[in-house]
């Protein structure tokens, strides 16, 4: 399996663009905001069960999909760093034990961009943050702007670029098919 990890802060892009990867690939897409929106209709966003539920659950899923041989999977979520430091590793460790390829992609904007985009009517689909003070609160609460330290990045400034070239430039870059 090859896993592509889309990762950035709220309204940067990570479906659209893992969309348009999708239909470039026919890998199948697992967003972050599927298991969000399934743990919500139990426990509270941002408690700790949340959080550590939600690990669980993205761990093994991206691991069985690995050990079942799927072909591709396209992960898109928000990095806080450094707390999300351990589960990144234990992902890879997972990934890597069933002789799969892991692949991560940082998109990134200027703020002022992110607050156009926030509003986005597409955003409502899933329950996604779609005004700018809950931007704002998101990101000054956790550090969603760095990439991650450990791991080797495709850093894309995603400003100015569709998503369907942005799709383009992680597919040509990572040789996928």
């Amino acid at each position: 399996m090859k896993l592509i990890v889309i990762y950035g802060p709220p309204a940067i892009g990570k479906l659209s663009v893992a969309n348009e990867l999708s239909k470039i690939t026919g890998y199948k897409i697992f967003h972050n905001h599927l298991t969000n929106d399934l743990i919500e209709t139990i426990l509270e966003f941002g408690t700790e069960a949340f959080f550590d539920f939600n690990d669980k659950l993205r761990l093994e899923l991206l691991e069985k999909a690995a050990k079942e041989k799927v072909r591709g999977v396209i992960f898109t979520f928000c990095y806080g760093n450094p707390m999300d430091d351990k589960w990144v590793r234990e992902l890879i460790k997972r990934i890597k034990k069933h002789n799969s390829k892991i692949y991560f992609v940082q998109l990134f904007t200027e703020k002022s961009i992110l607050y156009k985009r926030v509003k986005n009517i597409s955003r409502k689909e899933f329950g996604k943050i779609r005004s700018i003070k809950k931007l704002k609160e998101s990101l000054s609460k956790w550090e969603l702007l760095t990439p991650i330290p450990f791991v080797d990045n495709l850093t894309i400034n995603n400003s100015k670029l569709s998503p369907r070239k942005v799709a383009q430039q992680i597919k040509s870059h990572y040789k996928l098919k």
